[in-house]
């Protein structure tokens, strides 16, 4: 583990996870100081999960396990907002966050080691069909990634993380993991082996 670091929290209801790439569109002002801030000092800030159930005001408010992320394009949109894409870096635990003045979160952060690399064993064949399908159908949901690692099973259980409409709980408890064999069971229950 690495020693923790302050940097800016975007909460969603989603979560991009280390290879992932989502696109944000951008207006709030306190948001908009985040992305020059990233810029400017070519750094990360973290996308994390907040839960529904409690005020943003409240310590829990904020999912503990998240992932650090960087902006690798902007634009402007028609809308007039700013869309920027970011791709995931590493996993993150928040230790604590705070608002600041402008009511941007931002937390103390400890880095995750990454998931370790593990090729797709043939009783999860029917996770990559499903993923590869998906894709086929919803070109959206690829169109950002770079390489579509389908061999891989930390790859595929972190893009199936990425898409799959879980509870926040069932998100967490599988992003604070140690590995995506714990997703792999998950998924394949999921999924009917």
């Amino acid at each position: 583990m690495s020693l923790s670091e302050q940097l800016p929290i975007f909460p969603l209801t989603s979560q991009v996870l280390p290879e992932g790439r989502m696109k944000l569109r951008i207006f709030e002002p306190r948001y908009i100081r985040l992305v020059k801030d990233s810029l400017q000092r070519d750094s990360e800030f973290v996308i994390a999960m907040f839960n529904n159930d409690k005020s943003p005001s409240e310590e829990d408010y904020i999912r503990p396990y998240g992932t650090s992320v960087k902006i690798i394009d902007f634009e402007p949109r028609d809308d007039g907002l700013l869309g920027i894409t970011v791709e995931g870096q590493s996993r993150v635990r928040i230790l604590g966050h705070w608002l600041e003045t402008d009511n941007l979160r931002v937390g103390n952060i400890e880095h995750l080691p990454a998931w370790p690399q593990a090729v797709l064993p043939d009783s999860c064949i029917n996770l990559k069909e499903k993923l590869q399908e998906a894709y086929e159908t919803y070109p959206e949901l690829s169109e950002l990634l770079p390489d579509l690692s389908y061999d891989r099973l930390d790859w595929l259980c972190s893009r199936w993380l990425e898409i799959l409409p879980l509870d926040t709980d069932t998100k967490q408890s599988l992003i604070k993991e140690e590995s995506c064999l714990k997703t792999q069971e998950y998924l394949l229950d999921l999924m009917g082996k």
